[in-house]
């Protein structure tokens, strides 16, 4: 090699060693997500730094495996340590069941506080929506469930999911009641649910999502997905011990003027709501279906559903009574086995429009629903 290409080398080599060098590390710290053998739903708010981690309610609380999710680079580390926190195992049998988790960015400049709680938990059969869940810095509304005739923060069984969290990177809510899935004080008995489908605006077209549907489910929303993988940012379902035969309800329903699908105006087209239930094999505790393999409703490893037919899916400004009754899919049947073993999981999902997850609905279009009772066979 002669001097001048030598030369040429080593600078090209210098340089990128310097690039390699130059590189900003990762200023993010915040916990994307958390997996556990007992964990059922794992629920991030990351407005309150708060995460509640719902367990079946046989869990050992002193002994809790859980697996946080981080930005790259970022480092976690526990505010105290209790002497079983051995290899990821957590003690939370503390009264409040609920301790405090740092996050470290990588380049050490950032750092956030989590409150992580958990909470044993098992699907009630009934749900009023009388409740919220208070966040600091949390402007929409979060609904949960407690256990009959009880009302403290470790008597709580059930957190909803929505997509409200997405919604607010929309910045087209004016407040709680500017977003697709709030609470009202006039429901068919005390206070109910709303859900609406919303316009995105400027953002919702810059990203392709025209509207935002009013939505509610068993399951947990991942806001860290929700831009770039939409449909498998919600995952539904928790473990189910018993046999469901019918969901029951209340419903009131206004479709919108203007239905569009993706953006673009569809004439003949009328919006319409759903309201469903699933049940579904889960061998692994850690999987879920999610958008992307269960709203057609046709993954091999649904069980059984319960659905609201087009034919009775109508617009009334009356509470009307629903009963949908469970119906075997795929050929399958309960297993008794697996279902003591809990090996099945159950998901409720309501939405404003039927296809909003695609992106296809009227703006306006607004359903209520409340005293939803889920009837079911102990195993």
């Amino acid at each position: 090699m002669n001097f001048k290409k030598w030369t040429t080398a080593l600078m090209l080599a210098l340089a990128v060693s310097s690039c390699i060098q130059d590189e900003a590390l990762n200023s993010e710290a915040a916990i994307d997500a958390c997996t556990g053998a007992d964990v059922q739903l794992a629920h991030i708010n990351s407005d309150s730094k708060e995460i509640n981690i719902y367990v079946h309610k046989g869990a050992n609380l002193s002994k809790q495996q859980l697996s946080f999710t981080l930005p790259a680079g970022a480092t976690l580390s526990a505010d105290q340590h209790y002497p079983d926190d051995i290899m990821n195992t957590y003690d939370f049998s503390n009264e409040s069941r609920s301790r405090t988790f740092t996050v470290t960015s990588e380049d050490g400049e950032w750092h956030s506080t989590y409150t992580v709680k958990i909470i044993p938990t098992e699907v009630p059969g009934s749900f009023h929506f009388e409740e919220l869940l208070p966040s600091n810095n949390t402007e929409y509304d979060i609904l949960y469930e407690f256990e009959p005739g009880t009302s403290t923060s470790v008597s709580r069984v059930l957190q909803w999911s929505s997509g409200n969290p997405g919604f607010k990177l929309t910045s087209m809510a004016d407040g709680r009641t500017g977003y697709p899935t709030q609470q009202i004080t006039d429901g068919y008995r005390g206070k109910g649910l709303k859900l609406t489908t919303c316009d995105t605006g400027s953002f919702g077209a810059m990203v392709k999502m025209y509207i935002a549907a009013g939505n509610l489910f068993i399951g947990s929303f991942d806001l860290a997905n929700a831009l770039k993988d939409p449909l498998r940012a919600t995952k539904f379902g928790i473990q189910y011990y018993k046999r469901p035969v019918s969901l029951k309800g209340y419903y009131k329903f206004k479709a919108g003027e203007v239905y569009t699908d993706e953006g673009i105006v569809q004439k003949d087209k009328k919006d319409r709501f759903d309201i469903y239930a699933i049940l579904y094999e889960a061998d692994d505790n850690t999987f879920m279906l999610d958008g992307g393999n269960s709203l057609d409703l046709t993954s091999g490893k649904l069980v059984s559903i319960a659905r609201i037919k087009e034919a009775d899916a109508k617009e009334t400004d009356t509470w009307t009574a629903f009963d949908l009754p469970f119906e075997a899919v795929n050929g399958k049947s309960i297993d008794t086995g697996k279902l003591q073993n809990g090996k099945y999981k159950l998901s409720i999902v309501l939405s404003s429009s039927v296809d909003g997850a695609y992106f296809k609905g009227s703006v306006g279009s607004t359903l209520y629903v409340d005293e939803l009772e889920l009837i079911s066979q102990d195993n």
